[in-house]
């Protein structure tokens, strides 16, 4: 798939980076370019794989000219760079209007002057329906894309955009904070226990990200059908997992969290089509007669109902622990807790 070609990752240094570079690195792909702006974990990377196929780029997507200068040459882009922090977005709107969006348009630019063949931009459950500044920048960022693909041929640049829900175990989760917590003796701190939120892993995150650029056509947006727990639930697992006894403390809900997260608003689930294991959501194709918007309707719009982590499989906590123990981390956490 990736014969001889040349992937450049932004935000390369991230959980998602290093988990699609893992999947690619021992592949007949040419060249692999991690592009981000901190410097110490791109000098991490270099001595821990010390592979020349890694090539380290350092820049920021809100500088366009630093993307252009990473771009050339490069056949295939996945865009993760983000600000991904609800807390830290609800502080500093502009900081995520910044990197989510404009740090986007300027990707797809450099990208499509480039001549990348395809684009896949990462996006997460919090752009549907969005409460707060990280998922208002996405859906923006999703905006952005799919406007992005109607300018150019998709046979020159295809670019298209995948949305997950949370990634277990990845940088600021929460599942580091729970077994931290037991580590250390600490109330487990949950903010509603009935909260729900989607589980996937890494893996799984990179498997979807994968599917988008074999199966995705100019403006979708696929999205992987996720089973879900209750905070509750996944605090109940590890504290079985690590044979901790922490007392569970309820601590309210945070700055722009939501009860529920969505991976499918009721207006895209009416128009997706479903591949089984995914949902692809194709882009609109209207045009800007606005006329259409005053006298034409569809009536199927207000028939369906939308996908989120209340109403789709919902896992028990012996269910949670199974798939806890498939993540890296909970097993390497695991050893070190029981020597």
């Amino acid at each position: 798939m990736f014969e001889n070609k040349t992937l450049l990752i932004t935000g390369g240094t991230g959980s998602f980076g290093n988990a699609v570079m893992e999947r690619f690195l021992n592949t007949d792909i040419k060249e692999i370019r991690i592009f981000s702006r901190d410097e110490k974990k791109q000098d991490d990377m270099r001595k821990f794989y010390n592979n020349d196929k890694l090539k380290f780029f350092i820049g920021d997507v809100r500088d366009l000219a630093s993307v252009k200068n990473a771009m050339y040459g490069v056949d295939y882009v996945f865009h993760a760079a983000a600000l991904k922090q609800v807390p830290s977005c609800e502080f500093f709107p502009l900081e995520a209007v910044k990197t989510n969006i404009i740090g986007t348009e300027n990707v797809l630019t450099a990208s499509i002057e480039s001549g990348v063949k395809k684009v896949i931009c990462l996006s997460t459950d919090k752009a549907a329906y969005p409460i707060n500044a990280m998922g208002i920048s996405k859906a923006m960022m999703e905006k952005v894309f799919v406007a992005k693909s109607k300018t150019v041929d998709p046979k020159h640049t295809l670019i298209c955009g995948t949305r997950y829900g949370n990634v277990m175990a990845s940088r600021g989760s929460v599942i580091p904070l729970f077994i931290e917590q037991i580590k250390s003796g600490k109330p487990l701190t949950i903010t509603d226990p009935h909260m729900t939120r989607f589980l996937m892993s890494l893996e799984e995150a990179v498997e979807l990200v994968v599917f988008a650029f074999e199966n995705a056509s100019a403006g979708d947006i696929m999205v992987q059908k996720s089973p879900a727990s209750t905070i509750e639930d996944l605090a109940q697992a590890l504290k079985e997992l690590f044979d901790a006894d922490n007392e569970i403390k309820i601590i309210g809900t945070r700055h722009g969290e939501k009860l529920y997260e969505t991976l499918l608003t009721r207006e895209e689930h009416v128009v997706s089509n479903d591949l089984g294991g995914f949902y692809q959501v194709p882009a609109d194709t209207r045009n800007l007669n606005y006329d259409k918007y005053f006298v034409e309707g569809d009536e199927e719009l207000s028939s369906e109902q939308e996908y989120n982590s209340h109403n789709t499989t919902r896992l028990t906590v012996e269910e949670v622990k199974k798939k806890l123990l498939e993540l890296t981390y909970v097993q390497e956490e695991l050893k070190g807790w029981r020597m």
